[in-house]
């Protein structure tokens, strides 16, 4: 599973404090080496100049501007200005996930989306299938938003909706319910024992842990939970109100980590040990 590949500040004479972390920016962005990408003009805006745009250009990318960024979140990585420095932001909402420079305080002045010029064109491919089975560890639900989860030994999942008694069916939680995508949160024990000490329920607040299969893999695919059968829809990622809930710094550890989002599509009762499988 991919982490945030950070890139560090080009050591190039005479570049700014501003150019010099939207480069590394853009760069980790793009999982590039820094560098790699070509140095703006000394009096060159790094994220409107055309020295960025012209060789973003040639890979079928190109910088959008933020209209109102102070109320701007995305599900991926964008570049933000925060003072002189540039810093990367992920999630809904957003948080910093990588400051270059180091240091960045105070409100966001501006921001950049890297996009496709064709996105026909920049669909990624699709993932493999896991090679694995694997099987539930725990499953867990709250009642509304900030509620302290309980933990079940067994669930009941509705078509449609999510798990019996959980935030998402109820429609108290965070986010709306209902929609494709919001029915089922999964994650990985693995991922949640990366952590010192590791994610507890309470923090990642997702409904079932896994062992022993990868979770990206299931992106717009049908799988079984024991009997029942749910649909991959996309990934869990991280955002800023899963890293309040944690109290301590997950969110660009969990970047493209944070587990899957799936649909029900059957009703059906999942048990701790059920086996999860493609």
């Amino acid at each position: 599973m991919r982490r945030v590949k950070e890139a560090r500040l080009p050591v190039r004479s005479g570049l700014a404090l501003d150019a010099g972390s939207f480069l590394a920016c853009l760069a980790t962005i793009l999982e590039l080496g820094v560098e790699e990408l070509p140095t703006p003009g000394r009096d060159e805006d790094p994220g409107r100049g055309w020295t960025l745009a012209r060789w973003l250009g040639g890979l079928g990318l190109g910088l959008v501007p933020v209209a109102d960024v102070a109320s701007f979140s995305w599900p991926g990585p964008w570049i933000a200005r925060i003072g002189a420095r540039y810093v990367v932001m992920f999630g809904v909402p957003s948080g910093v996930v990588w400051d270059p420079a180091g240091g960045a305080d105070g409100a966001i002045e501006m921001g950049f989306v890297v996009a496709a010029s064709d996105i026909a064109l920049a669909m990624p491919p699709r993932a493999q299938p896991p090679a694995t089975a694997g099987t539930v560890e725990m499953i867990a639900i709250a009642a509304r938003a900030g509620a302290s989860v309980s933990l079940l030994d067994t669930a009941r999942l509705r078509a449609g909706h999510g798990v019996a008694g959980d935030r998402h069916v109820l429609g108290t939680g965070t986010f709306p319910s209902g929609l494709p995508g919001s029915a089922l949160t999964l994650i990985e024990a693995e991922v949640c024992e990366s952590f010192e000490p590791p994610l507890t329920a309470d923090e990642h607040r997702r409904n079932v842990v896994t062992r022993g299969i990868d979770l990206n893999g299931l992106v717009g695919r049908e799988f079984a939970i024991g009997a029942v059968r749910c649909r991959g829809m996309r990934l869990c990622e991280p955002c800023t109100v899963m890293a309040r809930y944690a109290g301590r710094p997950v969110l660009r550890a969990l970047v493209h980590r944070g587990g899957l989002r799936a649909d029900v599509l059957e009703d059906g009762d999942i048990r701790i040990g059920d086996r999860v499988s493609a």
